[in-house]
């Protein structure tokens, strides 16, 4: 039983206290399945990244062997959006990877896109807000902490607000392991503009 759902349960909330998670994976693979159309996906509430980018770690600046993410879809109503200027932010403390807030698909050479994994973001001002003082956790992994380096010429947090956010590689097996943000077994190569 998680922290979280034993506040649910009691009815109440430890303030302070870390939100740790833990999924199967096999489960989180089977309750995302269909989005390997992404037209269901479409269907479902999911939007490509008005961006259009296809995040690769060369391009954020990062060793190139450590691979890419994809193209990302988001949910806007599970971010909780509330606007993108100057970077995109929200209110999302959304952490449920069974109904996930962002999926992933590698560009394919003949124009389609595939399901590679799934990920969820906080903004850290929301989360922070309900009361939380560290980052959640997934399968007792920490999830990462983004926040633009305005001293470099990359943007270390994609365009967002500060947020923490986890990616798990479902669908395409990841060298460094299933939870690290990029895939040195995905690629960008393909994307079509």
């Amino acid at each position: 039983m998680t922290l979280r759902s034993l506040a649910a349960i009691c009815g109440v909330l430890v303030a302070g206290a870390a939100v740790a998670d833990d999924f199967n994976l096999d489960d989180l693979r089977a309750a995302v399945e269909k989005y390997k159309d992404v037209n269901v996906a479409l269907a479902d509430g999911y939007v490509p990244d008005p961006s259009g980018a296809c995040v690769s770690a060369a391009a954020e600046g990062l060793p190139a062997e450590l691979g890419g993410m994809g193209i990302h879809y988001l949910h806007p109503a599970r971010l909780k959006l509330t606007g993108d200027a100057p970077r995109v932010d929200g209110e999302s403390t959304h952490t449920d990877f069974m109904v996930p807030a962002i999926l992933l698909y590698e560009p394919q050479a003949d124009g389609t896109l595939e399901l590679v994994g799934i990920e969820n973001l906080v903004f850290e001002k929301a989360w922070r807000a309900a009361g939380n003082a560290t980052a959640p956790m997934m399968n007792g992994r920490m999830w990462d902490h983004m926040a633009d380096d305005a001293d470099t010429p990359h943007d270390e947090a994609h365009g967002f607000m500060p947020h923490y956010d986890q990616h798990v590689w479902l669908f395409r097996e990841n060298p460094a392991g299933e939870f690290e943000p990029f895939n040195a077994n995905v690629t960008c190569d393909h994307l079509s503009r």
